[in-house]
């Protein structure tokens, strides 16, 4: 059982960075593929990041590569997600995921068993 918080979210300027940060709770958190997802009103909930246990491999949604970063910290049970370079088109809440065993398609919200309670980005134009 995996327990995950997040928090760092808040109302940011075009352009401005936030880094998310998302706390789990449970012995085995190195062995999880973590994800971040986000979801807008009215709009599904669509995959933002991952990052495999193990191997590490990342994974970003075309649209944030080269202003977000994933990253995790297994001594500390937390994943985070840098974000720079915002845009009002990223404002969502956004979700962090743990996914056991080895997802075969990171992408999907159906691979991951365990969801926090998701944080609110807004950014201003």
């Amino acid at each position: 059982q995996v327990q995950l918080v997040e928090s760092g979210g808040g109302l940011v300027q075009d352009g401005g960075s936030l880094r998310l940060s998302c706390a789990a709770s449970g012995r085995t958190f190195s062995t999880y593929t973590m994800g971040w997802f986000r979801q807008a009103p009215g709009k599904e909930r669509e995959f933002v990041a991952a990052i495999r246990w193990g191997s590490g491999t990342i994974y970003y949604t075309d649209s944030v590569k080269g202003r977000f970063t994933i990253s995790r910290d297994n001594a500390k049970k937390t994943v985070y997600l840098q974000m720079n370079s915002l845009k009002p088109e990223d404002t969502a809440v956004y979700y962090c995921a743990a996914a056991g065993g080895w997802p075969t398609t990171i992408r999907g919200v159906n691979e991951y068993a365990y969801w926090g309670q998701g944080t609110q980005v807004t950014v201003s134009s």
